[in-house]
């Protein structure tokens, strides 16, 4: 074993002796999965599966002149008119000022918060916001200077109105408005299936920070197609588009594709063409995947969604009122949330016996997936139910038997040997 190995190997079998160690299945192991019942890909809208959507891709492929690779960084052979074009569609179709396209949401984050905070300003974040966020918050200008990254209390505004309110007593700058204080958060977590209160947020920012250096940044990403207006999200949906200063949306969660737009001002979007550099370095978006967007977004435009939205959001009112109506003990099964106006296809299923419940349902044909430490904080693992517009009430009813047949069989042995 060279160095290198020697180096790394421990840390992987500390991990695995802790059962927390990563594993990316191998071929041969995937060959032998039996199809399951999907209850845990981002496919919320089921789109993915969708044949209308394949037949207007193949369509639009086979007539398209331009379909593989994209010639390059969007600043060299990468600037093409379909990219231009789809980024101007973008903006109309979010209402926002400008658009810029991304390889993926976690460049995007990355990119925006590694290069537009400067030294002197101030990040305050959810904090169970995603990590994407977090590099590119540690790689700004804004983490030379300590204490200017700030986590607030998950979805709480008083934690967040007292964050700010420190950082103005400590912070001339901030409190004269010469710097900038960004809020980072997003509107649906994909952790813990909660919706950010972010009306409250833009208030607390317009009432703190009256000088307008409070700037609101959303990640949309599990939002983008499932909630607003024709799908445009949650910001769309509170009316805040001319609140926030930023918007992530991405594509290959509901929408069934990939890459992401980041929409802003016009003086940001220049500016993360300049320095973002995951914008700068990295080969634009394929022309096969400009295509698969303008697919969906047709859809989206044409109203194709909004039955499947009222769809999912019936099945997963129907998921709670089940769950709520088998009365696990909350010792091994739990939400992390009491009910909202708004259902959120992403359910938590809160438990110390993650790993064998989520292996108990894949071993009868659901597709679930235990979460647990160091994705999420210690004490929270979790089995991740994520419901889509083409499951059934059936099968919804066969998760919960299944959970309640193990939980009758298991539970008071495994609850004991906790203690």
């Amino acid at each position: 074993m060279n160095s290198l190995d020697a180096r790394l190997q421990p840390a992987l079998d500390s991990r695995k002796s802790r059962g927390i160690l990563r594993r990316v299945p191998p071929s041969s192991v995937l060959r032998q999965v039996p199809r399951q019942i999907d209850f845990s890909s981002n496919d919320y809208l089921s789109l993915a599966s969708s044949a209308d959507l394949r037949l207007n891709f193949i369509d639009q492929i086979q007539a398209a002149p331009r379909v593989l690779g994209s010639g390059g960084s969007r600043l060299l052979d990468g600037g093409t008119l379909e990219h231009a074009l789809l980024e101007e569609r973008l903006a109309a179709f979010f209402g926002a000022p400008s658009a810029l396209l991304y390889t993926s949401g976690f460049d995007a984050n990355v990119g925006f918060f590694g290069c537009v905070p400067a030294e002197g300003d101030v990040l305050v974040y959810d904090s169970l916001i995603h990590a994407s966020v977090h590099d590119g918050m540690r790689s700004s200008r804004a983490a030379r200077i300590p204490g200017s990254l700030i986590p607030f209390e998950h979805n709480s505004t008083a934690s967040l109105r007292a964050v700010i309110r420190s950082a103005l007593q400590t912070r001339p700058r901030i409190a004269d408005g010469s710097s900038s204080l960004f809020i980072a958060i997003e509107s649906l977590y994909s952790m813990d299936g909660d919706i950010s209160p972010m009306t409250e947020i833009c208030d607390i920012a317009d009432e703190l920070l009256p000088k307008g250096n409070g700037h609101v940044v959303v990640d949309e990403a599990h939002a983008t197609g499932v909630y607003g207006p024709n799908g445009r999200g949650l910001v769309a949906h509170f009316g805040l588009e001319n609140r926030v200063t930023a918007r992530l949306h991405t594509f290959g969660k509901a929408l069934a594709s990939s890459g992401a737009v980041f929409l802003t001002s016009e003086i940001v979007r220049s500016y993360l063409v300049n320095y973002s550099r995951p914008q700068v370095f990295t080969t634009a978006i394929s022309f096969g995947t400009v295509i698969s967007l303008h697919v969906v977004f047709d859809a989206l435009e044409a109203g194709y969604c909004l039955s499947r939205s009222e769809r999912l959001q019936a099945l997963v009112r129907f998921f709670l009122e089940r769950f709520r109506a088998y009365n696990f003990s909350t010792s091994v099964i739990r939400l992390p949330w009491t009910e909202t106006a708004l259902y959120t296809p992403i359910i938590p299923l809160l438990s110390p016996f993650a790993k064998p419940l989520a292996l108990h349902l894949q071993e009868r044909g659901f597709l679930v997936r235990p979460i647990t430490h160091p994705t999420v904080p210690k004490g929270q693992d979790r089995v991740r139910v994520c419901i889509h517009t083409d499951n059934t009430e059936e099968e919804i009813t066969g998760v919960l038997e299944c959970l309640k047949g193990w939980i009758d069989s298991n539970a008071n042995h495994s609850v004991a040997s906790k203690l």
